[in-house]
């Protein structure tokens, strides 16, 4: 039996193998996930996004006990900081969610960002398909919580959750054009601290002020939208606002509730598959540009690459000069004294 039929087969260990391999960026991760797309695209991904501190860990793991409760089998990708410096990560996430351990119908699978911005690692999108394709009906995605600039989340999931939490400088926070427009569904948590009311006044006037009927965000220099365009009888979906206290439990059902409305949303407009081929056409472009990259330098030579390098930092070339040279189809032909291809722009 194959890995891949492995894991269509329920196999744990087979998983946990080829999860580690995606997330290496093997040439067998990559031809398995290659066989598994085509039983890709049946789970629902959730997002789980916010500032460190508001208490995401627990949440996911509140919400997952939840989802267990109704039977449905449950995939949680954690993703941690990895060290600038060690380029090590702690991994610790898995930590507040011991209460998920021993249950054959949920999978933790942490992973380090390893540079990456943008609150996910490169290969989490792999991840979330291998989990998608294995049957699981729900994958939470925990980013690591890396502040306003943390909107990769909204290219790969339906559903994100955009995490809160009293005294974090809510009135600011809340008029800041970032991480809380991605946001699906507003969370409140801790919702028992002093100051709660202020923050879902202050999450609340921001809503008043505007809400696109579309997520729409800039890949490559391109609008991309991640929902269907409502037409004049559909509804648009106005993020609601939900208070939880995910140490115990409280606002747990009520949030898992907004989810499920937020589906059917998705699904009743269009959205859902709109959103799948944003995402997938984000994907396809970030893999296209890391393959032509590989290309290019298995195809220039490493002298001449330095060469034209050494022009740039001498500014004897503009970066744009340097790419225009180096992707010249004649890129190899006579340099002028300067150091420049004959054909090279004038200065």
């Amino acid at each position: 039996m194959t890995l891949t039929e492995s894991i269509l087969s329920g196999d744990r260990l087979a998983l946990a193998r080829l999860l580690t391999q995606v997330e290496n960026l093997t040439p067998d991760g990559r031809a398995a996930l290659d066989s598994l797309f085509r039983h890709s695209g049946r789970a629902h991904l959730i997002g789980v996004t916010g500032a460190p501190g508001t208490g995401k860990s627990t949440l996911v793991n509140r919400l997952a006990l939840h989802f267990r409760g109704q039977n449905k089998r449950v995939a949680i990708v954690a993703v941690d900081p990895s060290s600038p410096f060690t380029g090590g990560a702690v991994l610790g996430d898995r930590v507040r969610m011991k209460d998920l351990s021993g249950d054959s119908g949920v999978f933790i699978r942490s992973m380090a960002s390893r540079g990456s911005l943008g609150g996910l690692a490169r290969s989490t999108a792999g991840v979330v398909q291998v989990f998608d394709a294995a049957g699981y009906e729900i994958v939470l995605i925990e980013t690591v919580g890396a502040g306003q600039g943390e909107v990769d989340i909204a290219r790969l999931a339906h559903t994100t959750l955009v995490v809160e939490a009293p005294g974090l400088g809510d009135d600011i926070q809340a008029i800041k054009a970032g991480i809380l427009e991605i946001a699906d569904i507003l969370v409140i948590n801790k919702a028992d601290r002093p100051g709660v009311e202020n923050t879902e006044k202050a999450l609340r006037s921001m809503l008043e002020l505007a809400h696109p009927s579309q997520r729409v965000y800039m890949h490559h220099g391109r609008a991309l939208e991640a929902d269907a365009p409502a037409d004049a009888n559909s509804q648009v979906w106005i993020p609601p606002i939900q208070k939880t206290i995910s140490t115990d439990g409280q606002g747990i059902p009520e949030l898992a509730e907004q989810i499920f409305r937020h589906a059917e949303y998705l699904r009743s407009t269009g959205g859902w598959a709109a959103r799948d081929r944003a995402r997938l056409a984000s994907e396809l472009d970030m893999i296209l540009q890391q393959t032509l990259l590989d290309q290019f330098r298995v195809r220039e030579s490493e002298t001449r690459y330095n060469e034209i390098l050494q022009d740039v930092f001498k500014r004897n070339l503009s970066p744009w000069e340097a790419v225009a040279l180096l992707t010249r189809a004649d890129s190899s032909g006579p340099r002028d004294p300067d150091g420049r291809n004959g054909s090279g722009p004038a200065r």
